[in-house]
């Protein structure tokens, strides 16, 4: 009776030996990150402008990469799979944490929105106006003599009184002060104005003064008729260019699709320029699987020293150049340095 006993002791701790391996597997959280393709979609839903409902046929569709922590299943089928990729966890979050770092991104995503509503109203010819508030913090150094007092997500809106309408402006007045001469930052923190005063650091790699953190531009856009973009739980800044195709569309009326599913990504800035983003390869598998025909791609052109820094050692055209040949040789992928080419290309 005692052996039956021990036997069966032996056979639970063995089946919970083998559930506890299972859920390991599925469910045990790598420092890694796993990135595949994500979804393409209908703009549609995302751009709301009372009286210019896009009712046409056809979509304008926002691309995305899917991102998730690695467990040890999805790290071995990321491994054998070459549409995915396994990366650090510092290289997607840059050492941040997960909520400094989905703060970040949804600055983007605004960022993105503003300068492509700036982007659209502009070319149609419609009221629309720009307001610099200041500098966006998206990182602050730890050696910054600002470190006890700016954090990612705040605006700096003056140094030493005064105020600039670009950060190049910022960057200049600061750069001509002397390492280590006393300055007063006014900056904004959830919505509430501060001041932090601290000797100014040395630049890493330069001679230059600074104040220690990573920075970029932060603008409100006001446009007529009234436009509300709903990004949803997408964050970055890639989605720039389709949202300034969706609501030119909108807001001209022009029937740019002629029932075509068009996919595309890259930055946007007040030029109109677009600007290259990450994970173009996988934003191409995804438009394929949601039926796009056209795909927008970035535009630079490639040299030595550009390819050597590149995603895979290729520019982003080239990257969806040679992943639609393999995944999607159907779709035509069209390169883009500027919204202009965008709409120049659709008209014909």
């Amino acid at each position: 009776m005692k052996r039956v006993w021990q036997r069966a002791g032996r056979q639970i701790l063995i089946t919970i030996a083998l559930v506890v391996a299972v859920l390991a597997f599925f469910f045990w959280p790598l420092p890694k990150y796993i990135e595949g393709p994500g979804s393409a979609d209908d703009l549609k839903s995302f751009v709301s402008m009372p009286g210019h409902a896009d009712k046409r046929g056809g979509k304008f569709m926002i691309t995305s990469v899917a991102l998730a922590q690695a467990r040890p299943a999805s790290y071995l089928y990321a491994k054998f799979n070459p549409t995915f990729s396994v990366e650090s966890a510092d290289a997607v979050t840059g050492g941040e944490s997960n909520a400094t770092y989905d703060r970040v991104q949804n600055f983007y995503m605004q960022s993105a929105i503003n300068e492509s509503i700036y982007t659209a109203y502009k070319a149609a010819n419609k009221t629309v106006s720009r307001q610099y508030l200041g500098i966006y913090v998206l990182n602050v150094a730890k050696n910054s003599p600002f470190a006890k007092s700016l954090k990612v997500g705040d605006t700096v809106t003056k140094v030493n009184g005064r105020h600039f309408n670009s950060m190049v402006g910022y960057q200049h007045y600061i750069q001509k002060q002397k390492v280590g001469q006393r300055a007063t930052v006014t900056y904004q923190h959830n919505g509430h104005t501060r001041q932090a005063t601290a000797k100014l650091m040395t630049l890493p790699g330069t001679k230059k003064a600074g104040i220690g953190i990573t920075l970029t531009d932060n603008v409100k856009v006001t446009a007529k008729p009234k436009v509300t973009v709903n990004p949803g739980n997408i964050g970055g800044p890639s989605g720039g260019l389709m949202f300034s195709l969706q609501i030119y569309t909108q807001v001209t009326g022009k029937n740019l699709r002629q029932g075509r599913k068009i996919a595309g990504t890259g930055t946007v800035d007040s030029n109109g320029d677009v600007g290259e983003i990450g994970g173009i390869d996988k934003k191409i598998i995804a438009a394929k699987r949601a039926g796009a025909t056209v795909f927008f791609a970035p535009y630079v052109k490639p040299t030595k020293l550009l390819l050597k820094y590149e995603e895979h050692h290729q520019t982003n055209y080239q990257l969806a150049k040679s992943t639609a040949k393999k995944y999607a040789p159907n779709m035509k992928v069209v390169p883009v340095k500027n919204f202009n080419d965008a709409v120049k290309y659709l008209e014909k």
